[in-house]
């Protein structure tokens, strides 16, 4: 389990870390990269951009 702040700096705790990522890849990057959309989990908004990229790459 790990937590990231979103858009708005609400903490989300993310309960399956590799089902986030393995989404966040295949709906929210062209080619392994961010496309800048805004991905919504359980009323928490997160925008998939370079930044947040970094922030996903850290998490284990």
């Amino acid at each position: 389990m790990a937590r990231i702040k979103d858009m708005y700096g609400k903490k989300y705790l993310i309960s399956n870390i590799d089902n986030f990522k393995k989404h966040i890849l295949n709906y929210h990057t062209v080619n392994g990269e961010p496309d800048n959309s805004i991905h919504e989990e359980n009323g928490y908004y997160f925008k998939v951009d370079s930044d947040f990229m970094k922030i996903l790459r850290k998490l284990s």
